[in-house]
């Protein structure tokens, strides 16, 4: 039988990590997940790093080289919703050697991620986002605020202008701004103002010293 494979989960997010580790709770055999946070300093080399990009931090390109970079993981594997062309082929031109949907079963992403780990890329079909995945969890879920408008509140918590979030998201500016309103409308905003201090307040505001830690930053 081979060892199980170990997998560290890298986001900025809380929630996020929790839901994510949460999906490997019934493949531990297979499975050993190094979560990781700003207090804990991982020394041992994994597998695969699981990135996952809520609030899109897959478009940040240079953060992905450094994960590939790393001495400390074999590969690394992108875990996202966006499947733009161009952001499936940067990563894999970057040396990501999977391409993972969201909508992936928790058997699914296991035995991807093990396809993986013996030397396969894989790269999902693109979601059709009709639904969420078992275990997903994302700021705001219980709120109401839909993964998709919890990754646009979470852009707009971190100052990004509605022309940058639809850069990020691969969005027009106008489905955009059907998506603000939906979350104004869930949350009681009637100011931008007003909907980043409910994100800040709800779990909205990224630790990006997480990720920079586990890099080996300070």
């Amino acid at each position: 039988m081979a060892e199980p494979l170990t997998v560290a989960l890298v986001d900025d997010y809380d929630v996020v990590l929790a839901g994510l580790a949460h999906m490997f709770d019934h493949y531990r055999h297979r499975v050993v997940v190094a979560e990781i946070d700003a207090n804990f300093d991982l020394k041992d080399t994994v597998d695969i790093v699981l990135y996952d990009s809520f609030a899109q931090p897959e478009s940040d390109h240079d953060e992905i080289a450094a994960l590939v970079r790393s001495p400390r993981a074999s590969y690394v594997v992108v875990y996202t919703w966006n499947f733009h062309p161009s952001l499936v082929a940067q990563a894999l031109e970057q040396g990501v050697r999977g391409y993972l949907s969201k909508s992936l079963t928790a058997r699914e992403l296991v035995a991807a991620l093990e396809a993986v780990r013996d030397g396969e890329v894989v790269v999902s079909d693109p979601p059709r986002r009709a639904g969420n995945a078992p275990g997903i969890e994302w700021p705001g879920r219980h709120e109401g605020i839909t993964d998709r408008e919890a990754e646009i509140l979470a852009l707009i918590t971190q100052g990004k202008s509605n022309a940058e979030v639809a850069a990020l998201t691969y969005l027009s500016p106008n489905t955009v701004k059907l998506y603000i309103r939906n979350v104004y409308a869930k949350i009681g905003a009637t100011s931008r103002t007003q909907a980043v201090l409910w994100g800040v307040n709800h779990g909205f505001t990224p630790d990006h010293h997480r990720i920079d830690h586990w890099l080996g930053g300070p």
